[in-house]
């Protein structure tokens, strides 16, 4: 018997199992451009930060608090969300989350004028950053585990939508105070009906019985869990803790008009966006923990870099640059790992709990480096502090998560 025959069709169903249907790419897509929205409206104070800073004479951590507020919520808001799209599925809270986004951002309207206002719709803003947990299980139950690492990459570019509120936001501000949250409501609205009839779920899909605690408890119980939550607080948390807060930065410390500030952010937030499904790619061919602890490197060095106050041209844009190019490195890595070593039927609460941490590792840095300059008029110590947690992330990347297996 011809050998070549005999494993002809053991070829054919490997060709079978990693085919990729029209389906995915059209959920790909709708999730991804989903993600990038809710994510604009999730970054919607930070543009204008230096604005409501003035208009409510705001200390440097009360602005930094400003805009950590919808960061916070919206991580610990990935938890119950991803675990309810375990439950229901991405069709039905991908529009429901992205419908309900469109009343905070109405209300940013009458609440600027008034701090305690803005905090408090600010929170409410947070459910815009919660639609990374309907994502991610999404587009890795319709993509096979050879071509995950890069559909999840994809959809982590949906990210950009910090990149589009740091370049759009203040440029439409200029032709009115209120045009940018009626043109993102707008948005909204329109992607929400989009969604409704676009997005599915795998038809094969695995739906939980088990309660909503019962689920998260059992995620929490995943050593991975916490391991993956760790690493991407750093990669995802120093990208989201840049987008809130680099504006600012730029602002404070390079005295740059508020327009270039944000152009420059918008930048650092589009290099991120780039890297996050290289890293995908390179994950699919080498294993996630040495790319991460790879690019984590990177970020180490450049932070210390950073920390020495070089000139903003060329230096200081070289090392923001690198940093966001190692940083959304990472953002893609961790979660072709999480793909990897995470049961189907829980990758959604994973997701929740790793997102959230993520989120977190973004909440803390902009209150951080705030204080930090209100109290020694430098960011020095800051960018040191980012340089250890980077390093720290490189050696246990290698040291441990790159022993981990591929689950079953």
């Amino acid at each position: 018997m011809n050998p070549s025959k005999e494993s002809a069709p053991g070829a054919a169903t490997t060709a079978e199992a990693d085919r990729v249907s029209g389906a995915a790419y059209r959920n790909l897509a709708t999730a991804t451009v989903g993600f990038a929205l809710t994510f604009w409206a999730w970054n919607l104070i930070s543009p204008l930060a230096g604005d409501f800073g003035q208009r409510l004479s705001l200390s440097s951590f009360q602005q930094s608090f400003l805009v950590a507020v919808p960061v916070l919520v919206g991580s610990l808001g990935r938890i119950p969300v991803g675990a309810l799209t375990d439950r229901y599925g991405a069709r039905v809270m991908f529009p429901l989350v992205s419908a309900l986004t469109i009343l905070p951002v109405l209300l940013v309207i009458p609440a600027r004028n008034s701090f305690g206002a803005m905090i408090a719709v600010g929170f409410l803003l947070g459910l815009g950053g919660t639609t990374f947990a309907i994502g991610i299980p999404l587009v890795n139950s319709w993509f096979p585990p050879s071509r995950r690492g890069l559909a999840l990459g994809v959809f982590g570019m949906g990210m950009g939508g910090v990149a589009l509120s740091g370049y759009f936001t203040p440029r439409i501000a200029e032709h009115g105070e209120t045009l940018p949250f009626l043109v993102v409501a707008l948005a909204l609205a329109v992607f929400a009906v989009a969604a409704f009839f676009l997005i599915r779920d795998r038809p094969d899909r695995t739906v939980p019985t088990a309660s909503l605690a019962s689920r998260l408890g059992q995620a929490s119980r995943l050593r991975v869990t916490w391991e993956l939550s760790a690493l991407y607080a750093i990669g995802f948390g120093g990208v989201v803790a840049f987008g809130v807060y680099l504006p600012s930065y730029l602002k404070t410390w390079y005295e740059l008009d508020p327009t270039d500030a944000g152009t420059k952010a918008a930048g650092f937030a589009l290099v991120t966006v780039i890297f996050r499904p290289f890293g995908g790619w390179l994950s699919d061919r080498i294993h996630p923990a040495l790319v991460t602890a790879g690019a984590l490197a990177v970020v180490a060095l450049f932070a210390v870099f950073q920390a020495f106050d070089p000139h903003l041209y060329p230096m200081g844009t070289i090392c923001l640059l690198v940093m966001a190019a190692g940083l959304g490195t990472t953002s893609g890595s961790v979660f072709a790992l999480v793909s990897q070593v995470t049961p189907q039927q829980q990758v959604g609460s994973v997701t929740g709990v790793v997102g959230a941490m993520g989120g977190l590792g973004g909440f803390v840095p902009p209150l951080l480096m705030g204080a930090i300059y209100s109290a020694k008029d430098s960011y020095s110590i800051g960018f040191m502090l980012l340089s250890d947690l980077a390093l720290a992330g490189c050696v246990y990347a290698y040291g441990r998560i790159r022993n981990v297996r591929p689950a079953a």
